[in-house]
């Protein structure tokens, strides 16, 4: 498949999944790609009370936009989960603020009809194309690599970008999923259910464009997904030793 090629085949099974908190810059040109690029899916912004234009723009553009119940990313992402119909095929989750290209979706969905033991694709922005003109990105990329280390030693998987904002996983995997996570360690949960799933996760490179609107996702942020990743090692183990 050539970059840049437009979905033509199983898009209208697919839900897409936008959480967002003012992200009124970067709502739009989303969904305008999503909907260049997969003509047919079911576009759902869960929305965290925005007090900008986010929602209105979501529903002129032909979103579904619904309100969290709580606070978070990974609340957005349990409430937008059990709003989701359940027979849709895939459930691809994607940032709000047009970091993350949607040409490179039609090409993970590919990845999964092409081999049933994948069971989710993520983006992988640290590639030879990853700029580090900036001391930000330089600093963003360290303690990404840092986490993703932790999730290697701690459970064992590999992964170069492990809390990448674009993924495209099975919708049988994910469909009765009940996310613990109420923050941005929610990525990091939803690698260990797919891992739980006996399933295998890929990377593919993918362009990382500079975000439109204020960056939410702070230093702090790091430890939350460190201990949330203790945490699920944990509850690994624990099963592990049930079962032995």
């Amino acid at each position: 498949m050539k970059k840049g090629e437009v979905l033509q085949i199983s898009s209208s099974r697919t839900a897409v999944l936008i959480a967002t908190l003012n992200e009124e810059e970067g709502i739009g040109p989303t969904i305008k790609e999503i909907k260049r690029f997969l003509k047919d899916a079911y576009i759902l912004v869960v929305d965290g009370r925005s007090t900008d234009k986010t929602v209105e723009i979501a529903k002129d553009l032909g979103a579904d936009v619904i309100f969290q119940d709580g606070k978070g990313k990974g609340d957005a992402i349990r409430k937008g989960i059990k709003h989701l119909a359940p027979d849709f095929r895939y459930f691809v989750l994607i940032d709000a603020d047009f970091t993350y290209p949607a040409e490179y979706i039609p090409k993970m969905i590919r990845a999964l009809e092409n081999d049933s033991s994948i069971g989710m694709v993520l983006g992988n922005r640290f590639n030879e194309e990853f700029s580090f003109r900036d001391s930000s990105n330089s600093a963003f990329y360290t303690g990404n690599r840092l986490l993703a280390f932790a999730q290697h030693l701690v459970n064992g998987i590999r992964l170069a970008d492990p809390l990448s904002g674009l993924r495209v996983a099975r919708w049988d995997i994910m469909k009765c999923w009940n996310p613990k996570s109420d923050g941005f360690d929610i990525e990091a949960e939803m690698n260990y259910l797919v891992e739980r799933s006996k399933c295998r996760m890929i990377e593919i490179p993918i362009e990382y464009r500079p975000r439109l609107g204020e960056k939410k996702l702070k230093f702090k942020h790091g430890f939350s997904i460190l201990k949330r990743m203790l945490s699920e090692s944990l509850v690994e183990h624990a099963h592990s030793a049930f079962y032995s």
